[in-house]
Formats: C-alpha cells, structure tokens, sequence
C-alpha cells in the first residue's frame, strides 16, 4: 500500500472541486481525507536562528548544561524564555 502525503491528497482535492464543480466537502469524502486536514498551512519556525546559536554554543562548550547555554544566550541578547525575561 502506498503512502499518499497530505500535500497530494490537498491538490487532489482542490483539482475534483475544480474540475466538476463540488464543495470542499464532497471533495474530502470522494478523497477519505479529513476536511480540517485540508485547511491546515505549515507555519515556519520562528526560532530557527536561536535555535542554531544554541547548537554552536553546545558544540563549543560540550560541558555546558542547559541552564549554563541559558544565560550565556540571555547575555547576547537573545530573548530565550519570555516568562524569565
């Protein structure tokens, strides 16, 4: 049996409205795909850059502890924790 990723199954669905005219709906009943999943948009990370930071420090400093990468990051001005700030 083959793996359909959800991507497929939104264009499929999306091409069946267009092409004869159905709802969104009758779409994702013809397709046994999830209506919610058809609305759902993949949102980026917003902490991509922090997220590499954090890698180089543990990288370079292999004895660190989180809390210890905490504050070395808080030093440089990266806003880690919004509920430490």
């Amino acid at each position: 049996m083959k793996v359909v990723r959800p991507a497929a199954h939104r264009e499929v669905a999306g091409h069946l409205q267009v092409a004869y005219g159905i709802s969104e709906r009758r779409a994702c009943l013809a397709t046994s795909f999830g209506c919610s999943s058809q609305h759902y948009r993949k949102r980026s990370d917003p902490q991509v850059a922090l997220r590499m930071r954090l890698k180089e420090l543990a990288a370079a400093r292999v004895r660190y502890g989180y809390r210890r990468l905490h504050i070395l990051l808080r030093r440089k001005g990266w806003e880690v924790n919004h509920h430490m700030a």
